[in-house]
């Protein structure tokens, strides 16, 4: 029987939620199960264990993140430390697709949800530029 528990050995959903990518190892576990974890062109499942210098892509829609592994993190890590543990190397095309989507109004209001609040019409206000 062979034992994983050195440092050097972790699984990808634990690793993914000790660099913060994903914010509980739960969900990291169902990103990897859905196909959205990529290591060297391949999906992976959650037990697969990591090794340093593999590059990683995750799929968080709309963008496609890429991360390498420079260290294996002994447990979760501050959000100050990550950079000590992985590096971003998502294009700045993917990091625009983000920022577009985040900029883009929804000008449609659900029956029954009440008149806009006053941040909502300045929203208006300056969607329309008035």
């Amino acid at each position: 029987m062979m034992v994983k528990n050195t440092v050097t050995d972790q699984r990808i959903d634990k690793f993914l939620w000790s660099v913060r990518i994903y914010k509980t190892r739960s969900m990291a576990t169902e990103a990897c199960k859905k196909g959205r974890v990529i290591i060297n062109d391949v999906p992976v499942k959650p037990a697969r264990f990591i090794n340093e210098g593999e590059i990683i892509q995750v799929k968080k829609t709309p963008v496609l993140y890429t991360y390498t592994v420079k260290k294996i993190p002994p447990s979760r890590v501050s959000a100050r430390m990550v950079n000590e543990y992985i590096e971003d190397n998502t294009p700045d095309e993917e990091k625009l697709k983000l920022e577009m989507k985040n900029n883009t109004y929804d000008s449609y209001r659900y029956k029954g949800s009440g008149r806009p609040t006053k941040k909502e019409r300045r929203d208006i206000d300056k969607l329309m530029g008035i």
